[in-house]
């Protein structure tokens, strides 16, 4: 029987002009052992419909071909599932892609994906929404908000977001943080829940996470002074964030934050922004959800 292969291409990530076409693709996979199938999304939310439709196709993987959101909207459709996912990193982060030692080299990527070494990662949710590298609430949510009004999403302009984001943040929530029969009230510069060592541009700020523990690895930052604040900054680029005596650092299953002021939580989710309007926010940790193709 033959192995299905579905890729499912964002031809707009990272600085566009995707494609895979299928004469290159059968140069990997010879039509006596691979059926492959090669869809385009071409609208928001487009890649989920179609990964769906593949899996109804009865594909055995669906190939993810774009940046952290597209993987994460194809990944999200996988978990718990026996459809295995695979990844050609197009995006401009790759931060999964990258914990998983996947190559931006398509001809690599691809090498690996016929391989066939598969792994089963965590999962994270927030709210019922999956992430698979991290989420957080705070300084970093307001970053990305601002880097997706860039028409080029490169690192230079997520730099410039960061540099930006100090004039506009305002600490707009204080929460309840409720973890492993712990609580504690913080009006956070920085909330950042990960499951994996990497967030993309080969940074960091959970550097021993793991997508194989059962664990979240938490970043808790307090308010900090405005010199704080580029003081972080300045150690984060460099790796040394946790030299901050403000900085602390736990492992937990679970978390969940309460309001206790302000109005929407802006939040990020696998790079991508989104804002909340519930008072409560719960992050679970779901051990061994999605099947991956890997190095």
């Amino acid at each position: 029987m033959k192995t299905k292969i579905h890729f499912i291409v964002n031809p707009v990530a990272g600085s566009g002009d995707n494609e895979l076409s299928m004469s290159y693709l059968n140069t990997f996979f010879e039509g006596d052992f691979y059926e492959i199938t090669v869809k385009e999304s071409l609208y928001p939310k487009h890649s989920i419909e179609l990964c769906k439709e593949s899996i109804s196709e009865k594909a055995n993987i669906i190939v993810a071909c774009g940046g952290d959101g597209t993987i994460n909207e194809i990944a999200s459709s996988l978990v718990h599932s026996n459809v295995i996912l695979g990844i050609i990193p197009m995006g401009s982060g790759n931060g999964l892609a990258s914990n998983l030692k996947i190559p931006v080299n398509v001809k690599k990527a691809l090498q690996i994906i016929r391989n066939y070494n598969v792994i089963e990662i965590d999962a994270g949710t927030i709210n019922e929404e999956l992430f698979f590298s991290n989420t957080g609430c705070g300084f970093d949510a307001h970053v990305i908000a601002d880097f997706e009004k860039n028409s080029k999403r490169k690192l230079w302009s997520y730099i410039r977001s960061v540099l930006r984001s100090f004039r506009t943040y305002n600490y707009p929530n204080t929460f309840e943080l409720q973890y492993s029969n712990e609580k504690k009230s913080l009006n956070p510069f920085l909330i950042f829940i990960s499951n994996s060592n990497e967030m993309g541009y080969n940074m960091s700020l959970t550097p021993t996470a793991s997508l194989q523990d059962g664990l979240l690895d938490v970043i808790l930052v307090p308010k900090l002074s405005l010199l704080k604040m580029i003081s972080f900054t300045f150690l984060f680029f460099i790796k040394k964030h946790y030299w901050l005596e403000e900085v602390e650092l736990i492992k937990v299953d679970s978390i969940a934050l309460f309001r206790q002021s302000g109005n929407v939580i802006k939040v990020q989710k696998d790079g991508e922004s989104m804002e909340l309007n519930s008072d409560i926010i719960k992050v679970k940790l779901l051990a061994k959800a999605l099947k991956v193709c890997v190095n």
